[in-house]
């Protein structure tokens, strides 16, 4: 086997492995998965398509199914060590202090930097924008105290200091951090507000999404209000008082009124209302309106609001329309958020 080339000069470890007819029509990629565990199936998957595998002395594919005997040859290199580079992309402060700021985050960007999205990350974006970020993140998370999912929009805080960034990550272990999210839900909330205990783990069957379903997991508390009952949808504010991964999501659907928008969590990719049938969002409908929490320096309250995002306001309007209610209905539910 040809020595292969390695990014940084990094020296590979060589595996050589031979299929038996047991792994006959097996897909190369679940075959290497299957022998070396320690390596997760996409970076296998990396390694075959960027000339690291070798069947029977040729390069191949991850689909590549084989034979009995076939001579499986990989090269394993680790990752290249991530940095994260300062980018010029737009971001929208809602506010900025010598301490923190906070941004008020779109959908579809990922808060920092990692395997999967090493470039176009919020702190690329702050690296370029700002002089100073706090380095308790390390490397790849300068600033970063807490995160959203990259689907959800709104406000996020940064520190700008290592003795900010302390102070803001106590207040969020301590859960004295208040957090508002608007959402969208398919169907009609029968209560006007109301609160959701159920513990949250991972999903056994789907291993990229939370339940609150199964009754194990660790404790969860989300509080919520319905703004505005639109059809057989109901708007509200959710105030998350644990922080645990796709918590609202998971909460909601769990109750059977997932948010829309939200096709993991069991929501159709459109949404009806009345006899129309909407566009696609192409996200899910939630989206951190408000953060409170004591400035790091000073002790006093802190209050920041992000406007709704544009397309989560569009979204809304196209409903309202669809089912005859007047616009300024939608905009008094939402005052504050706009």
């Amino acid at each position: 086997m040809t020595r292969p080339r390695t990014p940084g000069g990094i020296q590979p470890t060589t595996q050589r492995f031979i299929s038996t007819a047991e792994d006959t029509g097996r897909r190369l990629d679940l075959f290497l998965a299957s022998r070396l565990p320690e390596l997760s199936r996409t970076r296998i998957q990396e390694l075959i398509q960027g000339g690291q595998v070798r069947v029977d002395q040729r390069l191949s594919q991850p689909a590549f199914r084989l034979t009995a005997g076939t001579v499986i040859e990989i090269a394993v290199i680790p990752r290249p060590a991530l940095t994260a580079a300062a980018e010029d992309i737009p971001i929208a402060l809602l506010h900025e202090d010598e301490d923190f700021v906070v941004v008020n985050k779109p959908a579809g960007m990922v808060v920092h930097p990692g395997a999967g999205a090493p470039h176009g990350t919020l702190v690329n974006a702050l690296l370029h924008h700002l002089r100073t970020l706090s380095g308790e993140g390390g490397t790849l998370r300068p600033g970063i105290v807490h995160r959203l999912d990259r689907g959800t929009s709104g406000a996020l805080v940064v520190a700008r200091n290592d003795a900010a960034h302390r102070a803001l990550a106590d207040q969020f272990r301590a859960r004295t951090v208040s957090k508002t999210y608007i959402a969208l839900l398919h169907g009609r909330m029968a209560r006007d507000s109301g609160t959701i205990t159920r513990p949250i783990g991972r999903d056994m069957r789907q291993r990229t999404r939370m339940t609150a379903r199964s009754g194990t997991g660790r404790e969860a508390h989300t509080d919520w209000q319905a703004l505005l009952r639109l059809g057989n949808f109901t708007l509200v504010a959710a105030q998350p008082r644990t922080g645990r991964t796709h918590q609202i999501r998971a909460h909601f659907a769990a109750i059977d009124h997932p948010l829309v928008g939200d096709t993991v969590y069991g929501a159709p990719r459109q949404a009806r209302a009345g006899r129309v049938l909407l566009a696609p969002l192409d996200r899910v409908f939630l989206h951190a309106a408000r953060l409170g929490f004591a400035h790091p320096r000073s002790g006093e309250m802190v209050d920041v609001r992000a406007p709704l995002a544009s397309e989560l306001r569009a979204h809304l309007g196209e409903m309202a329309t669809a089912l005859g209610v007047e616009a300024r209905v939608v905009d008094a539910a939402l005052r504050g958020y706009l």
